[in-house]
């Protein structure tokens, strides 16, 4: 057969093979999950991938959990330490575990191909202990799936159900799961994904996992000194505390510091009989009593000269505030309180001031110890919530100041019999700058970066899944000092659900925001920096 007999049999059956192979090339890239990352994966298509992963991340998140983590445990924490070693070294991290003057933190490090900058994600495995009695389980080191009941509580499921189905109003109940050893699992498994679909981030990925966060991290500033050139990043991600109570996606851009003090004011000697004493003997509950009801107004404002001094909005943080989809109702109805504070003009905005908190008092014992008597002396522990407007030094040292106004002499030591007997009103008075507020500006290029990837992330159907945008969040994180020694900026992304009873029994996460969160993680992995 000649060269010409062969194109003229040939050419046409070569032809369509051809025009076949095109089509299956594109069916593979359009169809194919292994290649879902390699163009700017859909919403729809990351849901894919975040379905298939969800049975893998609840085991794993369960296994995770079975190991007590207690932060006044040393030998839990290292246990801990150990098992979160093995499971970022699976994922082809570099880990080392850095020595504190306390118990020690994890870094884990992987570089990428043409990456040239790198962002730092800050988790904690420690937890809050338990009080086993109080929980609805046998063991709150055992996770538990349940769902929600008719009647508003949680019960265990009836069966198990088959690894392909996952309900998103189901929950995971145990201690951490939410706080925080869940978002860990959300990260690990996001990063299984992008593995799995060999891609890499565009950027270099550093990981920090904090030992001692539920006690403060008192070792984490020495720390940062010891370890700041192996820390060094451009952006920082603390993946802590819960999302907006909408579960929609969340990005916080600060959160409040937190100082305290402690006053005690003093009656007799020792406590008297309240009916050879009452009405001779001064009782310093009710000294106590006064001197906080003049620290604030009825409608909840601190009435200490200068407390909210320099903080004001603009008209675009005013816009940002009410963007929030907070609904009042729903909060006052949750918390069963018919009026709030009057301290902003709705729940963001309170926020953005400082707040003075009594956290607890105690005079003379209540109860079955109680006796009739004039106390001998009574205390009360504040906290204050900073913002970064006000110092924490300042901050007590106007509260004492308002103290000496009313009348009291405050001392810095437990008052000798001599000062008794000197002094009408007695103060102790021992206070602490705490930690400090931050707030990332939300139009700095790493706001850019992070809104853009989840709102790409989450898709616009069925509605525009733009995140919610907190400009700072009430509750206090201990990340200031890496903002401060590595000299970055820093965002919250949150990703569990508030109603997640933290630090409390029963502690819980929503496996919709599991699901949420591993898609977050995704997000931010697959998306160029700007």
């Amino acid at each position: 057969m000649t060269f010409q007999q062969t194109n003229q049999y040939y050419y046409p059956f070569v032809k369509l093979r051809c025009q076949c192979l095109v089509w299956i090339a594109f069916w593979l890239v359009v169809s194919y999950p292994g290649s879902v990352l390699a163009q700017s994966p859909s919403s729809k298509q990351i849901d894919a991938l975040v379905d298939k992963q969800l049975w893998p991340a609840i085991d794993e998140l369960s296994a995770y959990v079975a190991l007590p983590n207690d932060a006044v445990n040393a030998s839990d924490i290292l246990n801990n330490i150990a098992w979160t070693e093995k499971a970022l070294a699976k994922r082809g991290f570099q880990t080392t575990v850095l020595k504190t003057a306390n118990l020690p933190l994890v870094l884990a490090e992987k570089t990428f191909p043409k990456a040239t900058q790198t962002v730092l994600f800050y988790f904690h495995l420690d937890g809050q202990p338990v009080r086993a009695n109080e929980w609805n389980q046998k063991d709150p080191f055992v996770t538990v799936l349940k769902e929600k009941t008719g009647a508003g509580d949680y019960k265990e499921l009836s069966s198990n159900p088959p690894k392909t189905v996952v309900n998103d109003e189901w929950r995971l109940f145990g201690r951490s799961t939410s706080d925080d050893k869940g978002p860990i699992i959300m990260m690990l498994n996001a990063l299984d994904i992008v593995q799995d679909q060999k891609k890499t981030p565009p950027f270099n990925v550093k990981i920090i996992i904090d030992s001692e966060e539920e006690k403060g991290s008192p070792s984490l500033k020495g720390a940062l000194d010891t370890y700041k050139d192996k820390l060094r990043a451009d952006y920082m991600i603390v993946m802590d505390g819960p999302m907006h109570s909408s579960n929609l996606p969340t990005l916080t851009f600060g959160c409040r510091g937190n100082a305290g003090f402690t006053i005690t004011t003093y009656g007799p000697a020792t406590p008297q009989h309240s009916g050879h004493f009452g009405n001779y003997a001064p009782n310093p509950a009710f000294r106590l009593a006064r001197l906080i009801t003049s620290m604030k107004d009825e409608q909840g404002r601190v009435l200490i000269p200068d407390f909210y001094e320099g903080i004001a909005f603009d008209d675009e943080t005013k816009k940002i505030m009410a963007a929030v989809p907070d609904k009042e109702q729903d909060i006052n109805k949750a918390l069963l309180i018919t009026q709030e504070d009057k301290v902003g003009s709705n729940y963001q905005e309170s926020l953005q001031y400082p707040s003075l908190n009594v956290r607890g008092m105690k005079s003379a014992e209540i109860g079955k110890g109680a006796a009739t008597i004039v106390p001998s002396e009574a205390t009360a522990l504040f906290d204050i919530r900073l913002v970064p407007e006000t110092d924490g030094k300042r901050m007590v040292e106007l509260v004492r100041k308002h103290i000496e106004k009313q009348g009291f002499t405050v001392l810095d030591h437990v008052p000798t019999p001599e000062e008794r007997l000197k002094y009408a009103q007695l103060v102790y008075f021992e206070g602490n700058a705490g930690t400090p507020a931050f707030r990332t500006n939300i139009n700095e290029p790493m706001g850019v970066w992070l809104r853009k990837a989840l709102t790409d992330g989450f898709g616009k159907d069925p509605v525009r899944r733009d995140p919610v945008i907190i400009r700072i969040m009430g509750g206090t994180v201990p990340v200031v000092p890496f903002i401060q020694a590595l000299n970055i900026p820093a965002v919250i992304v949150p990703l569990v659900n508030m109603d997640n009873n933290q630090h409390s029994p029963n502690e819980n996460l929503r496996l919709g925001n599991l699901r949420t969160g591993i898609k977050t993680c995704l997000s931010i992995l697959t998306t160029p920096l700007n």
